[in-house]
């Protein structure tokens, strides 16, 4: 498992954890950041990446991001 912020753009992966407090968590999920789910990056810019998951881009800011195990 690595951290969503080592991903390489354009590859498809599969999540596998979710970490951080519960309320992350929660926030996470709500945005469709679910485990078994897929998730693309699409681009980096200064560590903050935008994101392909469940057919919407979403821009995740690198904390955030570094919760997400793919």
């Amino acid at each position: 498992m690595m951290p969503l912020t080592m991903a390489n753009p354009g590859e498809c992966y599969t999540i596998r954890k979710v970490g951080g407090k519960e309320e992350t968590r929660r926030f996470l999920e709500n945005l469709g950041f679910v485990v078994g789910g897929n998730v693309t990056v699409v681009s980096e810019i200064n560590g903050n990446l935008i994101i392909n998951v469940k057919d919407s881009r979403v821009a995740v800011g690198k904390d955030m991001a570094a919760k997400i195990l793919i």
